[in-house]
């Protein structure tokens, strides 16, 4: 599958999903609206200051403000239109949350709210797909932009998140690679160690419905060549779905350096929490938002009930 294949799949569904944007106030996310609009993907409670965000929509295409599939709150401070937009999510008046034209901090706030909130009682993370030119398949990295040094319950956390993220695209029974830099145990890097640990506990049964085995450097992970020539056996050898990085630095530089050394495409959700979360970059293209909402709204349905 690719993301042109995923946003069909996403149209496709028979109850369209809403989608509730906090702060809609800059034009690269509503040019992502209106791409979403455009195909059919999703609707959308925009949320944040009216006069500005109907001004960007009539310069990006003015039929917009009239389509029904986009209904406008108007909310002026950055708090409150988080608030709003994540209680709609909390009340079921929307599926998936998006960040707009504010900081995250204010909306993990607001994620995080003991009353109207979205906590599930898992740990957050950041969940990439990556589509990269002349590659076999999918890749999924995580994480590259929430945990800064995960521990290793942490580490299960986010690989459960990565795995039910690899479930909605498709992947039943994803092969995850905790990245270090060698492959032996080695006492000294403390990644080697996490890494065998989430091996021993997937194959007893701690950590289910995928198959983990490291420590892998990337080479190997991701090459069958280059585990051949290096002696690396096993069932993820050169055929890994899902990076798991030691820590942020090493997820932010692998990220960014598929994005702009490999021209990958990407599509990323923030997992863990009781709905999907769009956290995009400000320097995300409005097609790798586009990819973004498809792989949220694909989510959707793998996430337990808000009850």
């Amino acid at each position: 599958m690719n993301f042109d294949q995923l946003i069909e799949e996403a149209t496709q569904k028979k109850n369209k999903q809403t989608i509730a944007i906090a702060a809609a106030t800059a034009p690269d996310i509503l040019e992502a609206v209106a791409k979403a609009i455009e195909v059919g993907l999703a609707d959308f409670l925009l949320v944040g200051n009216k006069p500005e965000i109907e001004s960007i929509l009539k310069e990006i295409h003015p039929g917009l403000i009239e389509n029904p599939g986009i209904e406008i709150i108007h909310i002026e401070s950055d708090e409150e239109a988080a608030f709003f937009a994540v209680k709609s999510v909390r009340e079921k008046k929307a599926q998936v949350l998006m960040k707009g034209n504010l900081a995250t901090s204010i909306i993990l706030k607001a994620v995080l709210n003991k009353e109207i909130g979205l906590r599930s009682g898992k740990v957050l993370s950041h969940v990439a797909v990556f589509e990269i030119p002349n590659y076999k398949k999918w890749i999924l990295l995580t994480d590259a932009a929430m945990n800064i040094a995960p521990d290793l319950e942490q580490k299960a956390e986010i690989i459960r998140n990565a795995v039910s993220v690899a479930n909605a695209i498709g992947i039943n029974t994803p092969k995850v690679a905790p990245l270090a830099a060698v492959e032996l145990v080695n006492p000294a890097m403390s990644a080697t160690i996490d890494a065998a640990v989430l091996t021993q506990m997937n194959r007893r049964g701690q950590i289910a419905n995928c198959i983990v085995d490291g420590p892998l450097a990337l080479d190997n992970a991701i090459s069958a060549l280059a585990a051949k020539h290096k002696g690396v056996k096993g069932e993820i050898a050169g055929d890994a779905d899902i990076l798991l990085v030691p820590a942020i630095e090493v997820g932010n530089v692998l990220y960014k350096s598929l994005v702009y050394f490999a021209n990958a495409k990407v599509g990323a959700v923030l997992a863990g929490a009781a709905a999907p979360i769009v956290l995009t970059s400000r320097t995300d293209s409005a097609e790798s938002k586009l990819y973004s909402l498809a792989l949220a709204i694909e989510s959707v349905s793998n996430i337990d009930d808000l009850g």
